[in-house]
């Protein structure tokens, strides 16, 4: 397999570790019991992390490397204060920090410069959530942006994070004709905050754990908007069975967020 080899901070990341979901909470189960050399290790083997979610905002020379030293001080935070009574993955908990860390950096010290691909992603989410609006009187759901626009809803829902600081309302996005169209234009109330960022990573989480006819049932109930009766008619099971199916999914998600 070949490795990516990416230099920053003087760091070799081919060379980095990559932990373990298993790994991860014995590491943390150390960390809690006063083995500080847990951090260290905890830090070691999320370094790659940072760097990907580095990497989602546009930068130039020096700054990569500012950048990747203001998302570490995130992934430290996240370590201290993660408890894995959370039941989410450290990752899960950890991106909407560091995110908010590096964006907090760059709100005080430069002009936040959001990647072109993510803000085309926004601009493309919001004109389907106009459209959506106008066609239907409600309220889209991220899954209904996904569907209209082609882009899977994690891309959507970062590219509307990203854009959420108002420095970034101002740098102009491609447009249908040839004139820039500028995102403080066409933003005209609160999209996804980090909270929700970490609830909808969470559930998509849960929900991966579940048997593909229980994932089945949630993305035809909540994505697809169907009905408890045309999905037992699909399934070949009756609406009851449906109904115990969905709530026993519900359920499991509802006990993974606590």
């Amino acid at each position: 397999m070949v490795r990516t080899r990416v230099e920053i901070c003087g760091i070799d990341t081919s060379e980095l570790p990559l932990l373990t979901n298993d790994v991860m909470k014995a590491t943390f189960v150390r960390l809690q019991s006063g083995d500080n050399s847990a951090r260290e290790e905890l830090v070691i083997g999320n370094l790659r992390l940072v760097l990907s979610l580095v990497q989602r905002f546009a930068y130039r020379g020096e700054q990569a490397d500012d950048l990747f030293q203001v998302g570490c001080i995130g992934l430290l935070k996240s370590i201290d204060n993660f408890d894995l009574k959370h039941n989410v993955r450290f990752s899960t908990y950890a991106v909407p920090m560091i995110i908010g860390e590096i964006k907090r950096h760059l709100r005080d010290h430069h002009s936040i410069r959001v990647s072109r691909s993510l803000r085309d992603i926004a601009y493309k989410a919001i004109r389907a959530k106009e459209q959506f609006i106008n066609d239907n009187q409600r309220e889209p759901r991220i899954s209904d942006l996904s569907e209209a626009t082609g882009i899977p809803a994690d891309d959507i829902l970062f590219a509307l994070d990203a854009i959420q600081d108002p420095m970034s309302l101002h740098e102009p996005m491609n447009g249908d004709g040839g004139d820039p169209v500028f995102m403080m234009d066409q933003i005209q109330d609160k999209t996804v905050s980090e909270e929700r960022w970490l609830t909808y990573v969470s559930v998509k989480e849960t929900v991966s754990t579940m048997d593909e006819r229980q994932q089945s049932i949630l993305s035809k109930r909540f994505y697809l908007g169907q009905t408890q009766t045309e999905i037992a008619k699909e399934l070949g099971i009756s609406q009851a069975q449906i109904s115990r199916l969905e709530k026993s999914a519900v359920q499991t998600i509802k006990d993974g967020m606590e």
